[in-house]
């Protein structure tokens, strides 16, 4: 399989096609196999003036690129991890998680301790929303949609003080310089997969298997498997009020997690750790612990 070529299905957006080109690129060096991509335009392309969580949240941004995945128009898929939801569509696995880059969100416009009261910030997330308002309250957000030129264009135009992004994808683009603070891990808690790429592909494809084991990274997978696991038990899509970061700290897996029952809180943040065998574990059971410290007390009836 490895002198043939191999067609990889890809939104058009400059962001999917680039973070696409980038593991094409690795295969092909770490394989030797020649990778086309293949546009696949998704429901998300398409809706652009409504919230996500409005016009049906995760899976947008996946379910047509899935569908080409199933049907053998495609040999292989990359999307954003934080894109994914959390059930695999049968036939379908993630075949190779590669090495992440910096997940933290980050401000354009303005540092989050010189907004002045009042400021408007534009975010699309009720999760990071949901942490600004944890620390200044005093803030309007506003909610934005677009791709990254387009938020920032925005935001320069004066519609918005500041606007929070991924870092990870302004890096991609080649626009990590038009950031105005990295927000800190201890004040915003990235989005689950925030950072990471998901590779997938048909299960019974053992060749292509093969072939994604080379761009695999352990690390990065072991991390993720515990984010999403989180993700899972919180019964959470891209509009919940839900975010997980996990990362490797001597040899064990740490995670850092917030959850509230709704979009106007309380936030409630926990942390906690397990070795790398009980990392799907160690995301349930923080979110299982969240979601009972957040449950409301039982009262008892008088008779």
């Amino acid at each position: 399989m490895s002198t043939r070529k191999v067609r990889l299905g890809t939104r058009g957006s400059l962001l999917a096609t680039t973070q696409s080109q980038m593991v094409a690129d690795q295969l092909s060096a770490a394989t030797g196999v020649e990778v086309e991509l293949v546009i696949i335009k998704t429901r998300g392309d398409q809706v652009t003036d409504r919230p996500l969580q409005q016009v049906g949240g995760k899976g947008l941004f996946t379910k047509e690129i899935e569908d080409a995945l199933l049907a053998g128009e495609v040999d292989f898929a990359v999307h954003s991890m934080k894109d994914m939801p959390t059930d695999t569509p049968a036939g379908l696995v993630i075949g190779a998680v590669p090495e992440r880059v910096d997940p933290r969100d980050v401000l354009v416009g303005a540092r989050l301790a010189e907004l002045p009261e009042g400021a408007v910030v534009g975010t699309g997330s009720v999760r990071r929303a949901l942490q600004l308002r944890h620390v200044r309250p005093d803030l309007e957000i506003r909610g934005i949609r677009g791709n990254v030129d387009t938020r920032i264009e925005k935001q320069r135009r004066g519609e918005y003080a500041a606007i929070v992004l991924a870092l990870a994808g302004m890096t991609r683009l080649g626009r990590a310089a038009d950031a105005t603070e990295a927000i800190d891990l201890e004040v915003m808690v990235p989005a689950v997969g925030q950072g990471a790429l998901c590779v997938q592909c048909r299960g019974d494809d053992r060749a292509m298997l093969d072939l994604l084991a080379a761009i695999h990274h352990a690390e990065t997978g072991i991390c993720v498997e515990a984010e999403r696991a989180f993700l899972k038990e919180v019964s959470g899509g891209c509009s919940a009020p839900a975010a997980c970061h996990a990362r490797m700290v001597d040899g064990m897996v740490l995670a850092d997690a917030v959850w509230a029952a709704d979009d106007q809180g309380p936030l409630r943040r926990r942390s906690a750790r397990a070795d790398t065998l009980h990392a799907s574990a160690l995301g349930t059971d923080l979110a299982r612990r969240l979601k009972l410290e957040g449950r409301p007390p039982s009262r008892r009836t008088s008779r």
